[in-house]
């Protein structure tokens, strides 16, 4: 029978997946870049083959592990790494909307600014705090 089924642990099936899921975890870690077969981790789990497999694809799935295939001792089979954890980047989008509440197009003196003049856009408080307001809320999205 399968541990999974005839385990002596107390509990629901779910707890002992996600025990089963935790070592497995654990396994695949302790071998970091070298990676784990996909045979020996389910051997040292005591699952068979097919168990294996399946843990191996649960955690696929959830994207904690990463399955490549090899070819060990003339069998095709798959070494297991751990994923690395990327930080999601917030969406940026731009829309012509967006473009429209830059200040300069509403401005009376848009015609007579220009770099060097005395309507400059490198020294207009009114840009100046337009683009602080964009830039402190592009920060805020950034720490989420």
């Amino acid at each position: 029978m399968s541990a999974i089924i005839d385990s002596p642990v107390g509990g629901s099936r779910r707890t002992n997946l996600e025990e089963i899921e935790a070592k497995a975890l654990e396994l695949i870690k302790e071998r970091g870049d070298e990676g784990i077969y996909q045979h020996e981790l389910w051997k040292l789990l005591g699952l068979d083959s097919r168990e294996g497999s399946r843990l191996a694809l649960r955690l696929l799935k959830k994207g904690l592990i990463v399955r490549e295939p090899t070819v060990h001792n003339g069998r095709r089979t798959y070494k297991l790494f751990l994923a690395k954890q990327v930080k999601k980047r917030p969406k940026i989008s731009v829309k012509i909307g967006s473009a429209l509440e830059v200040p300069c197009f509403t401005c009376k003196n848009i015609d007579k600014c220009h770099n060097g003049g005395f309507y400059d856009p490198s020294t207009c408080p009114i840009l100046a705090a337009w683009l602080n307001s964009k830039i402190n809320r592009f920060r805020m999205l950034l720490s989420e």
